[in-house]
């Protein structure tokens, strides 16, 4: 090496250590501990974003278990501020630029219903800035772009293969560690609901009033109980499928499945969420049904009664007061569904009347909608409504292209489903989805955009298997 070379090694090395140094002394110079976290951040952050991009699908791992298990930033932004699982998100952009050359994507009627979806609400941003202004169409924007995260984990996972791994080896690693971080989510949704912790950041006021006092519904780490009781609806469809099929079928063992049971059916109680009831009562009729040549109602019924009983029982020793409220709510929908529909709907009727009332009165404005998720915060119909039905909701917000858009992704669903219910996602998603459907009838299920990518997820395992 030349004495010149050598002299501009030197002064580089020099420069790294002094600008290290300064780091080093500026993270602990700083006065507060929140200063001092954030200057030191890019030491986890810049080895954490290596690891992740050495293979294709780390970062969907990363994503998933932040989603889950980290609460929103308390930022003034949103309703319940940012969440860290939008960074990991971002790396997953950079990682499907990365891992380009790898895509290899079929243009069929599944991935066309998921392309035609998204772009619907894309340029439905147009109608919200028409109607409402730039104010709720950067509202609406920002919704679109969150559900086109669930989107873009669809297409990544089922166009990019992780070559470097084992393909059926790696499915059942990657199912097995996303169900112990639900379980881990669900069981923080039952202890937070016990001790009622203060919402980390902005979150849903649901209440139920005791005769003990007033209580949050669980809802875990999610922003409002809905979600949680979605979420856990899915896992426990899960365990349904996977009991009904060969142990070796199976990504965690039986007790496991049983253990996680019970924690996914106590934060589905404490949610107290009757649409996530009515998705699993669907789910499992279709599971029933995928299985009616070889049920042995014997053997279903009793291991059904033994679970049941004992899932209930728990519930109901550690929560006696709320379970039996829960299950009074439950009897009394039923009984009184049709002689007293708008209390049992908590208020959605007149919701729903308010925006067929509109319909009729501007059919024009079902061809092209208002713009996506701008009903809540705008007064585009007369006031601001909460649809709480995702049909209805598409039909004003979108028009008829956003709903049609919704119902051909739907079937595209459970036609992926079907035909690849040979495997354990396969059935997953179809029994699943069609819950799903029903649920839709009370509940926005596409905001639940921190759940949702998981569904998908499954749904690209199945179709790329």
């Amino acid at each position: 090496m030349t004495t010149k070379a050598a002299l501009t090694s030197l002064y580089q090395e020099s420069g790294l250590v002094l600008v290290l140094g300064a780091w080093a002394a500026a993270i602990a110079l700083a006065p507060a501990w929140s200063t001092k976290a954030v200057l030191a951040a890019p030491a986890v952050v810049l080895p954490g974003l290596w690891w992740m991009l050495q293979r294709p699908l780390r970062w969907v791992a990363v994503f998933f278990t932040a989603a889950l298990l980290l609460p929103p930033l308390p930022a003034p932004i949103g309703n319940s501020g940012p969440h860290p699982s939008l960074l990991i998100a971002a790396a997953g952009l950079f990682a499907g630029v990365l891992w380009l050359g790898e895509w290899r994507m079929p243009a069929n009627a599944l991935t066309g219903a998921f392309a035609a979806l998204f772009a619907v609400l894309l340029a439905s941003v147009a109608q919200a800035a028409l109607h409402s202004g730039a104010e709720a169409a950067g509202g609406s924007l920002a919704r679109v772009a969150l559900f086109g995260i669930s989107v873009y984990v669809f297409f990544y996972t089922a166009g990019v293969k992780d070559r470097p791994r084992p393909e059926a080896g790696a499915l059942w690693a990657r199912l097995s560690y996303l169900y112990w971080i639900a379980v881990a989510a669900a069981l923080f949704g039952c202890i937070d609901f016990y001790f009622q912790f203060p919402a980390p950041a902005g979150y849903g006021p649901q209440f139920v009033w005791l005769d003990s006092g007033i209580y949050r519904r669980a809802q875990g780490l999610f922003y409002e109980a809905g979600t949680l009781g979605n979420f856990c609806a899915f896992f426990l469809i899960m365990i349904a499928v996977a009991l009904s099929r060969p142990r070796g079928e199976s990504p965690v063992s039986r007790k496991s499945l049983l253990a996680g049971g019970l924690v996914f059916f106590a934060a589905l109680v404490l949610s107290y969420s009757r649409g996530s009831v009515v998705n699993l009562m669907v789910a499992l009729a279709v599971l029933l049904w995928l299985n009616r040549a070889r049920v042995r109602w014997m053997r279903v019924i009793p291991v059904a009664a033994v679970f049941g009983g004992a899932a209930a029982l728990v519930t109901w020793k550690i929560f006696p007061a709320f379970t039996e409220i829960y299950w009074l709510r439950l009897s009394g929908t039923t009984e009184f569904f049709f002689s007293a529909t708008e209390g049992v709907l908590s208020g959605r009727v007149a919701s729903w009347r308010t925006l067929l009332d509109w319909l009729a009165t501007n059919p024009w404005q079902a061809l092209f909608g208002i713009g996506y998720k701008t009903l809540p915060y705008s007064d585009s119909v007369g006031m601001p409504v909460v649809a709480d039905n995702m049909y209805l909701s598409l039909l004003v917000e979108t028009g008829v292209f956003g709903l049609g858009a919704l119902f051909w992704l739907s079937g595209a669903i459970l036609r992926a489903g079907y035909r690849t219910r040979a495997s354990l996602c396969g059935t997953w998603i179809l029994c699943f989805w069609a819950g799903e459907m029903a649920q839709m009838l009370s509940a926005d299920v596409l905001t639940f955009w921190r759940v949702l990518p998981i569904y998908f997820w499954v749904l690209a395992l199945a179709v790329r298997a």
